[in-house]
């Protein structure tokens, strides 16, 4: 009879100790780097074909911004200067 006064024992305070403990980390929200990282894992899992995996992918990462040079209007990008090679500009 002296197991059952110290297994019950022993069940409250396993019962008290998972109480205390945290039952998951803090959720926090994913960054926009984060997402894009998961939805393109998700992705490459889905078994597309190499066109339909290439059109998702690129709408997915971001657009390259377009460095100096001109604009579709074919006007001339003031923000930055062209680098000319062996010249100080």
């Amino acid at each position: 009879m002296t197991h059952l006064p110290s297994a019950t024992l022993l069940l409250i305070a396993s019962l008290l100790a998972g109480c205390a403990t945290h039952p998951s980390p803090e959720l926090r929200p994913y960054s926009a780097e984060e997402s894009r990282e998961l939805a393109l894992e998700a992705l490459s899992r889905r078994g597309l074909s190499f066109d339909e995996y290439q059109a998702k992918k690129a709408q997915l990462l971001p657009q390259p911004s377009r460095a100096g040079g001109f604009d579709p209007q074919a006007e001339m990008n003031a923000e930055r200067s062209p680098q000319l090679h062996g010249r100080a500009s």
